[in-house]
């Protein structure tokens, strides 16, 4: 191959590059009979779908092609012939509200192969499958070098072989690098296709991005931004004073259009500085009865600001037993509350908290998210349950009185970030309540924290506080980047786990 190339164009196919187009087919497609497309079936491919037939230039010379239809599912997924799929080249089959791009042909001319050409190719009808919201590119592939292992391996075999990289076959092997996968074997496919001995495979890429029904309105968002809450504890006169704190914070972030606000675990403490006098176990106890007045009035701020709250924890009594509980108030006026599962033996000891019991995800109007307070991120075995659930965010408000307790949630927290390939968000609480008996000092970094890939800070730190100074953070995420990580991440923890081997369960 010459070295001195200048320029490569990747375009539409145009008409006007039918004679390139033919040399082209011709050289590529070399022992194969008619292997070319006449012009009057190339101007019929370009009036009907005209976006879908892709060129490769070098020096402004076509050197290879990819050539799409749009069909249904049901008939790229069902037994066929090459034929059948284009309407013996008529592209009758061709249909605009279909949701299939099927592959009718891709070729690169010998002589510039080895240049990842091909890959160009597929890498923009990846594209343009997802521009177009189609739920997959679906086409058959030959085996041309099953005919040298015919007499000893059955087609079954061979494709196990080529999977394995025991054999290796140039198309085979190219699209399974190139994150197609294999649907089924069909025989008779490709009339004259003696290389193959008549096989092809049926194979399949799938659009994650794809929306069934795509909406206009209150579509879900890609890019969801997080306020959180680095709250200084100090001492409050009365309820109402801390609402005027929590609504200054809420509206703060709310002028910047985030999504969320979270507050830290216990945060409503400074208000037990009254029952001083009593108990630890009695104190925590008498604030657990503004708790009902504090869910109430966040409602109404999730209302009035549109925001969804996490609004951290706070002590609950049920039947009489204490619990540690947030709530979810969404913007929509609705509410769900979230219980910590791991209760430390500090809760226990001073206050004779319990721990709850309801293992759940939230569907909020930016998808699904997970909440678990503080303690409830250093057992892996809980975020993995809401990871399976489809958890895209875990939110962790946490309390944490010294550098390594927080040290504990920070870097466990940044763990099941990478392990359930999810963003984790933490917020805690700073400063010192001297008149509050066991909630003394509190020590915080609230943080951001990403899974380890390409699409991600190096450090996995989208962002951090201020260590023990009150503020906000005001952080994006975007959710679409998770959905690429799952599927084409450098590793694939979701995917990769050996299932077959150990797994979690919820047992009720």
């Amino acid at each position: 191959m010459d070295n001195t190339i200048s320029k490569i164009e990747l375009r539409n196919l145009l008409i006007d590059d039918y004679l390139e187009l033919k040399k082209s087919m011709l050289e590529s497609y070399k022992g194969l009979e008619d292997s070319y497309w006449y012009k009057g079936e190339i101007e019929k491919l370009l009036n009907v779908f005209p976006e879908g037939q892709l060129v490769v230039l070098v020096d402004d010379v076509v050197v290879g092609s990819a050539l799409s239809l749009i069909v249904d599912e049901r008939q790229a997924m069902s037994t066929h012939t090459y034929d059948m799929i284009t309407g013996n080249s008529t592209f009758s089959t061709h249909n605009p509200d279909g949701d299939i791009l099927y592959g009718i042909d891709v070729f690169i001319h010998p002589k510039y192969r080895g240049l990842r050409l091909g890959r160009r190719l597929y890498d923009a009808r990846k594209e343009m499958c997802e521009q177009l919201n189609l739920k997959s590119i679906v086409f058959a592939g030959r085996i041309p070098n099953y005919s040298k292992y015919s007499d000893e391996l059955t087609p079954k075999q061979y494709l196990d072989k080529v999977k394995a990289k025991e054999i290796h076959d140039p198309v085979m092997s190219f699209q399974l690098s190139n994150d197609f996968h294999m649907v089924r074997l069909m025989r008779n496919y490709l009339e004259g296709d003696t290389s193959s001995k008549d096989y092809a495979v049926l194979l399949e890429w799938n659009n994650i991005f794809y929306e069934k029904s795509p909406q206009l309105i209150n579509a879900k968002k890609s890019v969801i931004r997080l306020g959180l809450i680095q709250w200084q504890m100090r001492l409050l006169n009365d309820l109402e004073e801390f609402f005027d704190q929590a609504e200054f914070f809420i509206n703060a972030v709310a002028d910047y259009e985030s999504d969320f606000a979270m507050f830290p675990e216990l945060f409503t403490a400074p208000l037990m500085a009254d029952y001083n006098h009593l108990s630890e176990a009695d104190a925590i106890r008498e604030l657990a009865r503004y708790t009902d007045p504090i869910r109430k009035r966040f409602q109404e701020f999730a209302i009035s600001y549109n925001i969804n709250i996490i609004t951290g924890s706070m002590p609950y009594l049920l039947d009489g037993s204490l619990y540690n509980v947030g709530f979810l108030c969404k913007r929509d006026g609705t509410y769900d509350m979230y219980s910590k599962i791991h209760i430390t033996p500090n809760e226990v000891h001073y206050w004779g908290m319990k721990g709850g019991s309801k293992i759940q995800t939230f569907d909020t109007d930016c998808g699904k998210i997970g909440i678990m307070i503080c303690y409830d991120v250093e057992f892996p075995e809980l975020s993995r349950l809401l990871a399976d659930q489809g958890m895209d965010i875990l939110f962790v408000p946490f309390l944490t009185d010294t550098q390594n307790g927080y040290t504990r949630v920070r870097n466990c927290a940044q763990a099941r970030a990478i392990e359930n390939e999810c963003y984790v968000a933490i917020a805690g609480c700073v400063g010192n309540l001297p008149k509050v008996n066991n909630m003394d000092i509190q020590f915080a970094q609230t943080a951001v924290f990403t899974p380890s890939d390409f699409a991600f800070p190096t450090n996995g730190v989208k962002a951090e506080a201020t260590p023990n100074t009150e503020m906000t953070l005001i952080v994006d995420v975007d959710v679409d980047l998770l959905k690429e990580l799952h599927e084409h991440g450098s590793v694939r923890v979701k995917k990769d786990r050996r299932s077959d081997l150990y797994r979690t369960i919820k047992l009720k």
